[in-house]
């Protein structure tokens, strides 16, 4: 049904922008001169041994699977344009998590390693956070409104 299908896209298109999201994280790294990594923060919660990456990345994709059908049930509660909702929907996201790096900064068991600086009081983490989001804003908009 159409119903099934708008939530599997929304799925597919979640984990889609998260995917580019992580294959742009070494490019956003030069660009913003930082070298934090949102895989690292979830393959180095899991295992510092040499397949922290690759955990790390199918760990980002998934949360990416989530967060699109989290992004389908905003839209079926207050409809609007798709591809505006997925970008707003990412900043929104992006503001109210941001606050987490604090506790990433304090209790992270990998903190120090080069791609987890301390990141709560970086102006450059931030927009580089701001600019993974947008992305993953608009890559989700640009999926769920094909």
């Amino acid at each position: 049904s159409d119903l099934v299908s708008s939530w599997l896209q929304a799925a597919a298109a979640g984990g889609a922008a998260a995917a580019a999201w992580a294959l742009v994280e070494p490019l956003d790294q030069r660009l913003f001169r930082f070298p934090y990594s949102d895989v690292a923060i979830l393959g180095k919660l899991v295992t510092r041994g040499p397949r922290w990456r690759a955990i790390g990345a199918a760990m980002h994709v998934t949360n990416g699977v989530v967060a699109g059908l989290v992004f389908q049930a905003v839209y079926e509660l207050i409809g609007g344009n798709l591809f505006w909702l997925a970008i707003a929907f990412a900043m929104v996201e992006h503001v109210v998590t941001y606050p987490l790096t604090l506790l990433t900064d304090r209790y992270h068991p990998a903190r120090g390693a080069p791609e987890l600086p301390p990141m709560s009081r970086s102006g450059r983490a931030f927009a580089q956070a701001t600019f993974r989001h947008l992305l993953f804003g608009v890559v989700l908009g640009l999926l769920v409104s094909v």
